[in-house]
């Protein structure tokens, strides 16, 4: 399998950044290349599901999603959310945490161990999905506190 984990502090509350990571369709305003849309059923929660379409034309792919664990923020505990990819291209498990930290800021931490089909491709390169998964994670998480940062107004 190919994990990685990628870190990023954004200088907004944790109920901000937790509540635009759980708006689903808006990863796609930050992950290149990439549609979201909700399944029919539960928006948020355990149930939830969802499916990002990633590339483009013939060589896009669906990656469906359904959230096994929800923990909002709530009294200035570690929110964290969990999701099992059930396709047929990137199979395996996520999770994110949201983290406040003092000054209204916040740490998100996400983490992807998964499979990409054919399981040969993920036996032989699992090193290289786990770079190329840290850095284009890395900068989405970089585009999300970005625009988190730039709806949330600073406080005295």
């Amino acid at each position: 399998m190919a994990q990685f984990t990628v870190v990023q502090e954004v200088d907004a509350p944790a109920e901000a950044v937790w509540a635009t990571l759980v708006d689903w369709p808006r990863h796609g305003d930050w992950a290149p290349l990439t549609v979201v849309r909700r399944l029919p059923g539960p928006s948020e929660g355990a149930g939830a599901g969802f499916v990002a379409r990633t590339g483009v034309g013939p060589l896009a792919f669906n990656d469906p999603m359904t959230v096994t664990a929800w923990q909002p923020p709530k009294d200035n505990r570690v929110a964290r959310c969990e999701v099992v990819k059930s396709g047929r291209v990137v199979h395996g498990r996520a999770w994110f945490t949201v983290t406040p930290l003092p000054g209204d800021r916040c740490r998100v931490v996400w983490f992807e161990d998964v499979t990409v089909s054919p399981r040969a491709l993920t036996r032989y390169a699992a090193p290289l999905l786990s770079v190329a998964g840290r850095l284009g994670f890395a900068t989405t998480l970089r585009a999300l506190a970005r625009d988190v940062e730039r709806a949330t107004p600073a406080t005295p």
